[in-house]
């Protein structure tokens, strides 16, 4: 098996990418043990604390001020789950630091046979594939750098791109849209 990076070794990705760094999301929910009390104060209509998120809201903010490029297409279903629905809502702290998300339909994405699987794409040159357990808790990510590998992946963020919403149009939808 391949060994798969972790903690401060995947993060350690995104300081070796120099123009674009892209995420294709296609899970319908993630556990991380940091958004389980966040997740659960949205779901409660508590006032939000987004103190927790802020180490990737400076990331977004210092990539975009060196003139780099985070973008991010989500796969989600209609009608909305809670987790979307919180995601959704966190998406202005990054949209607001710079990154670009839009959102794409479940069944459109099938439609356009877009893969289930989850990666980063850092210039065109290299992955980060993400594995995660049945419990949707992440194991760790496979960076492959295979050229064909790399189109491949490309060629799915040009896809999902072209279809996805961005987030400011997607957000007002409703979440019993179908």
């Amino acid at each position: 098996m391949t060994e798969l990076l972790a903690g401060a070794a995947f993060r350690g990705l995104f300081d070796r990418y120099e123009h674009t760094a892209f995420r294709l999301e296609t899970r319908e929910r993630y556990v991380d043990d940091e958004e389980q009390e966040p997740l659960r104060k949205f779901l409660s209509g508590e006032p939000a604390d987004d103190a927790w998120f802020a180490d990737w809201v400076e990331d977004i903010e210092a990539a975009a001020a060196a003139g780099k490029r985070v973008e991010r297409v989500r796969v989600v279903n209609e009608p909305f789950s809670d987790y979307t629905r919180f995601g959704l809502d966190l998406a202005r702290l990054n949209v607001g630091a710079g990154e670009d998300i839009r959102y794409l339909p479940r069944r459109l994405a099938s439609e356009l046979s877009l893969p289930s699987e989850d990666f980063w794409i850092f210039d065109s040159r290299f992955l980060a594939v993400l594995r995660f357990a049945d419990d949707d808790r992440l194991l760790g990510v496979e960076v492959v750098d295979d050229p064909a590998q790399v189109l491949l992946r490309c060629q799915w963020r040009d896809v999902a791109w072209h279809y996805a919403t961005p987030w400011q149009d997607f957000r007002g939808r409703s979440s019993n849209s179908t």
